[in-house]
């Protein structure tokens, strides 16, 4: 996996990933920038969040689960100090489909957490990461 980084002007750059998306990360104004993108670190959480969920959802859908959308909320805190890691995240799983057992979406978060989540994996390492669900039938 490639990535690259260029920075455009004061706090803000922009990144360009190997499949050929880019997307734009600025600071806040108290640093210098424009507001006019996420923060690396909210990036950061981002990307396990889309990481877990695609899990959660390619997992359903082959066991043949009728899912119809997953949401997560995510909240995440920080290291008073530098370098001002994870130390806290937690996940809500909003999980909707017709007929949806529950012990099957907490089977698929169970796994991606435990197995297949590279992102939440590696972030589980400084960051003590808990979640939740809710099952709703449609």
């Amino acid at each position: 996996m490639k990535a690259r980084v260029l920075w455009v002007e004061n706090t803000k750059f922009l990144g360009e990933s190997g499949s050929g998306h880019a997307v734009l990360m600025d600071g806040p104004a108290e640093s210098g920038g424009q507001n006019l993108g996420v923060r690396p670190m909210e990036m950061l959480l981002l990307g396990m969040g889309g990481c877990t969920a695609f899990d959660v959802v390619q997992i359903l859908r082959k066991g043949r689960h009728e899912i119809t959308d997953c949401e997560l909320q995510l909240e995440a805190e920080r290291a008073e100090a530098d370098p001002k890691v994870f130390t806290r995240i937690h996940i809500h799983y909003v999980v909707k489909g017709k007929g949806l057992p529950a012990a099957a979406v907490k089977r698929a978060i169970d796994l991606s957490a435990e197995k297949y989540c590279s992102a939440s994996i590696m972030l589980g390492k400084s960051a003590e990461i808990s979640h939740d669900f809710e099952v709703v039938e449609v």
